[in-house]
């Protein structure tokens, strides 16, 4: 446990872990990323395909591909966060600077936050439609069950995700049977569609899904020992979270083409209680609660998030109280949001994915180019603090690189219902924006930083290296 205790809220947040403190265990990532994406969310993901005219075959290959390419930049951020125990972004500190990681950092608190605001939209409209729950009754306690569990923080976010994995899986592996062995039928309505850009939309929404998740991989590894391997941690997560979404994206198309419901929850209650009588609702129940600790998940990052921008601007103290009045503040605004949104969930999601997508994949190749290639995962933790430190207030290579690779972009952006670009427009609204936009940033970033050279900073790292081991010390023995 950490050093706040079993009963206690976490004691830290955005500051460094010490080795003394880091209790975490490598096996145990890739069930809390499998239980990441082992809800009807993931299920609704499977629905974007066949709205949009896909045959069930067509949705599970673009769900799968994009999965898989969207779960490779999420695994190898994971290894990071035990590497520095830090949170992601302020790692990213040393690519935009103290100050510039704002920029992505105000891309990835929108993407937290749009992700909790269809969460709460799919979760309380889920709740009505099958048990007649008022909306906003409904937003507000799965929104402050999930803000809980957040303010307790990291070590009660693994344990709730054990739980919901253990009781999860052996249920969706009973639907699953079934369907696959024709106890529960259908006729498809979408046998043969295909179509170019409904193709590349459910594969961008499938990628999407887990490359969001890469801006806070590092937050729920951050607690493992230093010297855990780093293919030991990229090949765990990369299995659970891939594992876990495949599985409900193709169950959410199977449902989609087979029982003629736009409404993943539904669907899955319909499937369910043709099996059991009452399955339907306990599947349903269930996921709506792996959901809510997802939810919870996005919270405690959206507050490193927050607290990170505030400090890149002005140092803070990172204290409980201020983790509890940050993440309340943050739950307010996304139910105020949820409210704010009709009922078209299956256009808010893919919406909400594609647009989190633009803003991340720049963001995502210049961090790993930097990690893997330029700096080899060597940094000066303490300068990480530091304003005025080696790596300087604003880091012009990456925000050249990351506003080059998302202007590049735009003119390949197809958000349904909004917006497409002229080129997309020319290529039939085939959405290839979020591949131009980390293709550019990423090669952007390693023209910049041709003469770049990491010896230039070892001075620091082993400076910095000296100093953190002297506080370890301190730590252990209680000084």
């Amino acid at each position: 446990m950490g050093r706040e205790g079993i009963g206690g809220i976490e004691q830290r947040s955005i500051d460094y872990v010490p080795e003394c403190e880091r209790h975490g265990r490598v096996s145990d990532q890739g069930p809390f990323w499998f239980l990441s994406n082992f809800h009807f969310f993931a299920i609704a993901i499977g629905f974007v395909g066949p709205s949009l005219g896909l045959s069930l075959g067509y949705t599970a290959l673009a769900g799968t591909l994009g999965i898989l390419i969207g779960t490779v930049f999420l695994a190898f951020h994971a290894s990071q966060g035990a590497e520095l125990g830090l949170p992601q972004m302020i790692q990213s500190r040393a690519q935009f600077g103290y100050r510039g990681v704002i920029v992505p950092l105000i891309g990835t608190l929108i993407s937290l936050i749009g992700y909790n605001v269809v969460s709460t939209v799919l979760v309380s409209q889920g709740l009505y439609t099958l048990w007649a729950v008022n909306r906003p009754i409904a937003a507000v306690l799965v929104s402050a069950l999930a803000a809980v569990l957040a303010i307790w923080g990291y070590d009660w976010l693994h344990r709730a995700f054990k739980i919901m994995f253990w009781v999860s899986l052996p249920l969706y592996a009973l639907l699953t049977l079934a369907i696959a062995t024709g106890q529960i039928g259908g006729a498809s309505g979408t046998a043969d569609g295909f179509n170019w850009p409904a193709f590349v939309t459910q594969l961008a929404s499938a990628a999407s899904f887990n490359v969001t998740s890469a801006p806070y991989v590092s937050d729920y590894s951050r607690y493992l020992p230093s010297d855990t391997p780093r293919g030991r941690i990229i090949l765990n997560v990369f299995a659970g979270a891939a594992l876990s979404a495949i599985w409900l994206i193709v169950l959410g198309a199977w449902l989609a083409t087979h029982l003629g419901s736009d409404d993943g929850l539904l669907a899955l209650k319909q499937a369910g209680d043709t099996l059991a009588s009452g399955l339907g609702s306990v599947l349903a129940a269930v996921s709506i609660t792996a959901l809510v600790a997802t939810v919870g998940m996005n919270a405690y990052s959206s507050m490193l998030t927050f607290l990170t921008t505030i400090d890149s601007v002005r140092a803070v103290r990172p204290t409980r109280r201020l983790r509890v009045v940050v993440i309340g503040a943050i739950t307010l605004l996304w139910i105020a949001l949820a409210l704010s949104f009709g009922t078209h969930v299956v256009t808010y999601v893919n919406a909400m994915l594609v647009i989190m997508l633009y803003f991340l994949m720049p963001w995502t190749a210049v961090n790993l180019i930097d990690y893997f290639l330029l700096r080899k995962g060597r940094y000066s933790i303490l300068d990480l603090f530091r304003p005025n430190g080696i790596y300087g207030p604003w880091g012009v290579r990456g925000l050249i690189a990351y506003g080059a690779g998302f202007v590049a972009s735009v003119p390949f952006f197809v958000v349904p219902n909004v917006y497409t670009g002229p080129l997309a427009d020319r290529l039939g609204g085939v959405d290839f924006g979020w591949l131009v936009s980390g293709a550019v940033g990423g090669l952007t970033y390693l023209l910049v930083s041709r003469r770049f050279d990491a010896r230039s900073e070892a001075a620091a790292v082993a400076a910095s290296d000296r100093e953190l081991g002297l506080r370890e010390y301190r730590l252990q023995v209680g000084d």
